[in-house]
């Protein structure tokens, strides 16, 4: 079993006052983060358990969510690389940050990233795929997130911010559906409980939906959205 909290030991709590003084930037330091989460021990250790950080920082948690939940994959799967392949990715599917500032929202992807990698690489060198660790780096890029976790927007554009959910379906694919976060948070998102046709609006409506597609072919030219 690899552990790799020493890069989470060695991180500033603090990247500067100023920081502190415009946003109130504190990163959680690891002892606390593990205190926090053996709370949830259990969930933690569920590769298919979705995680959200609303103010997500650089990943103190995320990444020690990711590491928790790759070693659950390396335990069960590490005899067979298409599996643990297919379990490692479903894993990244079910991390989930968002911060008000966009260079640590990047360093958080960045930081997943390198966990993914390295643990990856661990297990089978230079039999790694590309197309894995493609699909790994557009799943960070739709799940961790720039954007205000307390007006649901990114603070640029004022867009709200939109969230994947991932499922798997039938082993090696997986269904894409978009929601809202001010939706997922409020459980509400719509005027009325009726839609047009006077039937039922069922209240977890998507705002895009997507066919199946391969967890290896995330990313690609045609899925690049």
């Amino acid at each position: 079993m690899i552990e790799l909290n020493e890069e989470i030991k060695q991180d500033k709590q603090v990247k500067s006052k100023q920081r502190v003084t415009d946003h109130g930037e504190v990163f959680t330091n690891q002892r606390e983060v593990n205190a926090m989460l053996d709370l949830v021990k259990h969930e933690t250790e569920r590769i298919d358990s979705r995680f959200l950080e609303p103010a997500c920082g650089n990943g103190n948690f995320l990444a020690e969510v990711l590491n928790r939940k790759l070693n659950v994959v390396e335990h069960k799967y590490s005899h067979s690389q298409i599996e643990w392949e297919r379990h490692a990715v479903l894993a990244v599917c079910n991390v989930y940050g968002v911060d008000i500032l966009e260079d640590n929202a990047e360093e958080c992807r960045k930081r997943l990233f390198k966990i993914f990698k390295e643990r990856y690489n661990a297990l089978f060198a230079d039999k790694c795929k590309h197309e894995v660790l493609r699909s790994v780096n557009f799943l960070l890029h739709r799940n961790i997130l720039w954007g205000d976790a307390l007006d649901f927007t990114n603070p640029q554009t004022k867009q709200p911010i939109i969230f994947s959910e991932w499922s798997a379906v039938n082993g090696t694919m997986l269904k894409r559906r978009d929601y809202m976060f001010k939706f997922l948070v409020q459980k509400t998102h719509q005027f009325s409980f009726f839609n047009d046709e006077g039937e039922a609006n069922a209240i977890d409506e998507p705002v895009k939906d997507f066919p199946l597609i391969h967890f290896m072919k995330l990313g690609d030219e045609d899925t690049a959205n």
